[in-house]
């Protein structure tokens, strides 16, 4: 296939120019491949997720468990989206039973300022990069389809800049299944919150 810079060209849309691995809450939205209804079903404003739908949901919450300065805040899985708020907190240095443990002597390395094109560890691009691969590896494995094609290419993104925004969004992520029947996710519309 011959290169199409209309096609092929990916137009970024995050913040040019900020650092997605800094300290700091984020809104994600991440969307199934052609908006497939891939999770589960929705019953009287409940998501009753599916075999996938439950891989997405313990793989989100694995993402907590596995890095030591990310906090996963609310979230819920959708037929065929999903929304959750990610917390990247400044990790302290530490006083151990021989004293002070400045940050860089720890078994961690040091925060890396994020750079364009390059992996950054618990940056926001590699934590939904690797979510993605791991949970579409995992759900094709599930489903018998291999090298199927289960997310979009990219995700929705927004820095969270105060506690009512915060607030405001959590109360938007509770209500999410509540109002399926009028999300722009269910008409296929885009999403704008703001």
């Amino acid at each position: 296939m011959k290169y199409n810079l209309d096609k092929h060209h990916r137009r970024s849309i995050r913040l040019k120019g900020y650092d997605y691995s800094q300290p700091g809450w984020y809104f994600i939205t991440i969307c199934v491949q052609n908006r497939e209804m891939l999770f589960g079903d929705m019953v009287d404003g409940k998501i009753i997720l599916n075999d996938a739908g439950e891989l997405v949901k313990n793989e989100w919450i694995k993402t907590d468990s596995i890095r030591e300065n990310i906090n996963i805040d609310y979230y819920v899985i959708m037929p065929n989206h999903m929304h959750g708020i990610i917390q990247i907190i400044e990790m302290p240095d530490i006083v151990g039973a021989h004293g002070y443990v400045p940050l860089q002597q720890r078994n961690m390395p040091q925060r890396q300022t994020e750079q364009f094109g390059k992996s950054t560890q618990n940056s926001i691009p590699t934590i939904i990069k690797l979510f993605k691969s791991t949970t579409t590896k995992q759900i094709n494995r599930l489903q018998n389809t291999p090298g199927l094609k289960i997310w979009q290419r990219n995700y929705y993104e927004h820095i969270i800049r105060n506690e009512l925004e915060l607030n405001r969004i959590r109360q938007y992520i509770i209500e999410n299944p509540l109002k399926w029947k009028n999300d722009k996710y269910y008409a296929g519309h885009h999403l704008n919150l703001y």
